[in-house]
């Protein structure tokens, strides 16, 4: 059976093998670091990373902190949810007893 990994709402699947996930993890990140050579790009560093957070405790730790990050960017801050991380203050509300305003 192969592994699985979720990253940002993709699974990949992964061979079974950890030596060829360290394998392909390395050389995707290697490949990455030439990345301004024709075919190799940058883009091999993040996915290569993400191979290796399967096994390698301290880049799962921060794959982790990435998506946590990025969740609240995406969902607000506080998870008010209105998307520009401003927490909302809650005006005057009946239910909650608070006195009308008084009028001048």
């Amino acid at each position: 059976m192969a592994r699985q990994v979720k990253f940002l709402g993709r699974t990949m699947t992964l061979p079974e093998s950890r030596m060829m996930r360290l394998l392909i993890g390395s050389a995707l990140v290697f490949g990455g670091m030439l990345g301004f050579l024709p075919i190799l790009g940058f883009w091999m560093i993040p996915l290569g990373l993400v191979v290796l957070s399967i096994d390698v405790a301290i880049i799962r730790r921060w794959r982790r902190q990435g998506e946590v990050k990025y969740g609240r960017w995406r969902n607000g801050r506080n998870g008010n949810g209105n998307g520009n991380g401003r927490v909302q203050k809650p005006g005057p509300s009946v239910e909650r007893g608070d006195p009308p305003a008084a009028r001048g």
